[in-house]
């Protein structure tokens, strides 16, 4: 059983479906203050957060069974990603399902700005009626620099087109497709800061964004810009934003996110030409809704040992359509377990070759199911998340490699580990249907569904060999379900993978290595 701590008010449709789970126990408890959480997170196998919830190193280490740490939101600024990665845990959060509540937040801080709306419905609740102090502006024509062309800033620059703006866009890590496709025009950072009249912000808050927008970038802007900050506190350098707005270079600002929230001191709230609001550009129904329903599809795949949609410290994964790659993931772990417990060196390299149409695919999933498997018996806590980091640990070099042009089957894997002259080779195909087999261990082809317990066992080409296999097995009451057989002619050698019906005992493994031209006898365990 799992228990997995909530500590955000995320929407009651994420605490059902959790609930739901047959094999997840569920601790609701919003707004729990830190140093109760530090109390009982070792409880925990999961935590639960939203940006209340800063989840740092001590929480991490006090957190002895955690296997997931998850952002009901975007930002993970104030979770320690690095330090889950050397834990093995999972961070993941819920990009994207609040995008479209973020851009229509912004869209709307940009029209309350230029309309001068707050101005004005603040002025009717004292019993005014002075509309020409209220003259605003129109966006019809203007040009909007948009920094940052993901999810939210796409949206926003579909608002911005909806009304007839010119739209320039800064993102040096989006394809030119994409502005192509959402009809913008891609400029460098300096030219956008120069010719627009709006510019908004739309990045995650890293160190290549913090204070990205200073004095000198502001200096360089159109005389009575207009910025907007619904993005992270702190892309913008608040200091600098507040003394343009007091100059009039700056005309106005529209703040949502803040780089201390809340604000110990708010000196914007004495600029009217400010419009203000406490963070709450995820905050719809629509929305909450959403990021509750992908955290709990999310969070019960993390718990099982299975790959997640949104993954943030671990590489991001272009999976393959339908059971294909899934079938894979389960074949390719299962080929590391049996290698683990079939060698008997430690290497110092792990090749990795990929064949057949699965090499024209992004195949870093399998490559770091192959050192779960492999690692996790010789290791403390191996997970997806740091396999490559564990492997590094041991001195174990992974290389890839690719043979699209392989002919045998429509795909496969194969994975060649050495050490000096030492070399163990082991692969698989998984079958229409899908029909996952290991089909190559030690270089003797089988055909094997690889699941179960299994005895492998070398032998000299002679008579009686399979009989005094079979009479121990007999004498010790194993049930036998499957037969494997394989000889290789240049080693003179046969290989039988033998498939029994419990834990093969010690005693049975002493008895066959004693019989005659029996060379090898492994346990493996699928």
């Amino acid at each position: 059983m799992y228990r997995v701590l909530i500590t955000g008010a995320i929407d009651p449709v994420g605490v059902e479906l959790l609930r739901q789970e047959p094999d997840i126990e569920v601790d609701f408890r919003p707004d729990l203050p830190m140093a109760e959480i530090l109390e009982i997170i070792g409880n925990y196998h999961g935590i639960i957060t939203r940006s209340e919830t800063p989840v740092r190193r001590e929480l991490i280490d006090r957190g002895t069974n955690l296997k997931v740490i998850a952002r009901a939101a975007v930002g993970v600024a104030d979770i320690d990603a690095e330090y889950a990665t050397e834990k093995g845990i999972l961070v993941l959060n819920t990009p994207g399902k609040n995008t479209n509540s973020a851009a229509e937040m912004t869209f709307g801080l940009l029209l309350a700005v230029m309309r001068k709306v707050a101005l004005a419905n603040e002025g009717m609740r004292q019993g005014q009626w002075d509309r020409h102090r209220f003259t605003g502006r129109e966006l019809l024509g203007k040009t909007v620099g948009i920094i940052g062309l993901g999810n939210v800033g796409h949206r926003m620059a579909r608002f911005c087109l909806g009304f007839e703006m010119r739209v320039l866009a800064y993102d040096p890590y989006i394809p030119d497709e994409v502005f192509e496709r959402n009809r913008v025009e891609k400029m460098d950072l300096e030219t956008l800061i120069c010719e627009s009249d709006v510019i908004t912000v739309h990045t995650p808050k890293n160190r290549e964004t913090m204070g990205m927008i200073g004095a000198a970038e502001i200096a360089r802007m159109k005389q009575g810009v207009v910025l907007l900050n619904a993005a992270r506190g702190g892309i913008i350098e608040e200091k600098a934003l507040l003394e343009a707005l007091r100059s009039g270079h700056v005309a106005g600002a529209g703040i949502d996110t803040w780089s201390t929230e809340p604000p110990p001191e708010n000196p914007f709230r004495d600029l009217p030409q400010v419009v203000m609001s406490p963070h709450i550009g995820a905050s719809t129904v629509e929305a909450q809704r959403r990021v509750a329903e992908s955290i709990a599809a999310q969070v019960p795949r993390a718990l099982r040992g299975g790959v997640v949609d949104y993954p943030v410290n671990m590489p991001q994964i272009r999976m393959l359509e339908g059971d294909l790659m899934t079938s894979y993931t389960v074949l390719v772990e299962r080929l590391g377990m049996c290698a683990d417990q079939f060698m008997d060196f430690q290497p110092t390299q792990v090749e990795i070759i990929y064949r057949g149409s699965i090499a024209r695919h992004d195949c870093t999933l399998l490559r770091l199911a192959f050192l779960k498997g492999f690692l996790k018996s010789r290791l403390e806590y191996v997970s997806y998340v740091n396999a490559e980091q564990r492997a590094a640990s041991i001195g174990l070099q992974v290389t890839n490699t690719s043979e699209p042009g392989f002919t045998d089957y429509e795909s496969a894997v194969k994975c060649v580990l050495r050490r000096s002259e030492r070399e163990f080779a082991i692969g698989g195909v998984v079958f229409a249907g899908p029909h996952p087999r290991i089909t190559l261990i030690d270089d003797f082809t089988f055909e094997v569904e690889p699941t179960g317990n299994f005895l492998a066992i070398h032998s000299r080409d002679r008579l009686g060999v399979v009989s005094s296999i079979a009479g121990v097995l007999d004498q010790h009451r194993l049930q036998i379900n499957s037969f494997a057989f394989s000889h290789s002619d240049a080693r003179r050698r046969s290989m039988f993978l033998i498939r029994v019906t419990r834990q093969v005992p010690p005693a049975v493994v002493e008895q066959l290595r004693s019989q005659p031209h029996i060379t090898l006898v492994r346990t493996i365990g699928l």
